[in-house]
């Protein structure tokens, strides 16, 4: 059975969290939200030094599947993560800022 891990809407975000992107470079570049942290998932074991050790820490992909596997693993290694519900695409499809490192219209891929 699956591991359940806390949940949260976009809807239902604070505004000044830390948020932690877990998607691929391309993913990060085509477009983010502003202050967000990049770790790719994949990269996320040797660099959890970057985190805050105090607080929640908002995990957010492109559509919430790996982001909730990063989320039980920051919680069963100590911190206090929340898996945000949709990803990107429920970030995007409610309006919330984003930019893109290239300069274009930032998008979700």
């Amino acid at each position: 059975m699956p591991q359940q891990v806390p949940n949260v809407s976009v809807s239902d975000l604070p505004e000044d969290v830390t948020l932690l992107d877990v998607r691929e470079p391309d993913e990060w570049a085509a477009g983010h939200a502003p202050n967000a942290v990049h770790i790719p998932m994949g990269e996320l074991a040797e660099r959890l030094a970057e985190l805050p050790a105090e607080g929640n820490v908002y995990v957010v992909c492109r559509g919430g599947g790996r982001s909730s596997r990063a989320t039980a693993y920051l919680n069963a290694n100590g911190w206090d993560a929340t898996n945000v519900d949709g990803g990107m695409k429920s970030w995007h499809a409610a309006g919330r800022p984003m930019v893109s490192e290239a300069g274009a219209e930032p998008e979700v891929i």
